[in-house]
């Protein structure tokens, strides 16, 4: 700005104002539209459903069909369909069967609520795991809860007791517990009231991993007056103790100070 100035000031000159709208030829200098700074429409950007079954998923579910009797029977049933095959189905396929239907060698499952086909799997652990892995864990799903995961997961799939499979799952994702927030409200941060006297209140400590001493020692026991600071040290092993503490806090503490009020550990 200075420069400007000092660049301005070696000519006499009249500044006069202008409306903006008979100002053309500085706008026109000014805002050129090859000058625009392009600013990507936040709404415009998304990110492709990577969830969508893969075709070798499906030729997998396809697989595992063959070793489920459910499927067997609703495969066959569908294959040549009639009263006689429908009474050969077992009762609890039977009172539903009108729900499913087959497409490309696939069962289609719709709930009572809605008229969405979704793919049934098989009873299959490793199958199950496989898809709810994906739906989940994957990158695109972010870790998401159990309503979530199951939202997404019924989306395009089904299996009996599809919920309690999921909420188990994600109550055993070592990463959904990590993020988890807490379900109460945490208590906020305080200090610790200041104590008015010496050696009312002490705080102590462990610290361990120090090179050893001659009994073979690798640790400290720490006694902190909290109102002078004075400290108290003493050397113990790695594996002390609570009867081995209590006496060095009476020989280190008590016997020179008295009992405090509170001790802070």
């Amino acid at each position: 700005m200075a420069r400007w100035l000092s660049f301005f000031a070696e000519y006499n000159f009249q500044v006069e104002y202008k409306p903006g709208r008979l100002n053309v030829v500085a706008d026109a200098l000014s805002r050129r539209p090859d000058y625009a700074v392009h600013k990507a429409d936040a709404n415009a950007i998304g990110v492709a459903r990577t969830s969508t079954p893969s075709s070798s998923l499906l030729d997998d579910v396809r697989s595992a069909y063959t070793k489920d009797a459910d499927a067997k029977q609703l495969l066959d049933y569908f294959a040549a369909p009639s009263d006689k095959s429908r009474q050969k189905l077992a009762k609890h396929l039977r009172a539903r069967v009108h729900r499913y239907r087959v497409h490309n060698g696939l069962l289609l499952y719709s709930a009572v609520d809605d008229n969405a086909d979704r793919i049934v799997v098989p009873d299959d652990h490793e199958l199950k795991l496989r898809i709810t892995y994906e739906y989940h864990d994957a990158p695109t799903s972010g870790h998401q809860g159990r309503e979530k995961t199951y939202l997404l997961l019924t989306r395009d799939f089904y299996w009996s007791h599809q919920y309690k499979w999921v909420r188990k799952y994600v109550r055993v994702c070592e990463v959904s517990q990590r993020v988890k927030p807490a379900p109460f409200s945490q208590a906020p941060l305080q200090s610790l009231p200041t104590p008015s006297e010496c050696w009312q209140s002490i705080s102590m400590d462990f610290v361990f991993g120090l090179p050893p001493d001659n009994k073979r020692r690798t640790g400290i026991v720490v006694f902190v007056d909290r109102f002078s600071k004075m400290v108290h040290l003493a050397a113990v092993p790695a594996e002390v103790t609570a009867k081995q503490t209590a006496r060095l806090f009476v020989d280190m503490v008590f016997r020179h100070h008295g009992m405090p009020i509170d001790i802070v550990s």
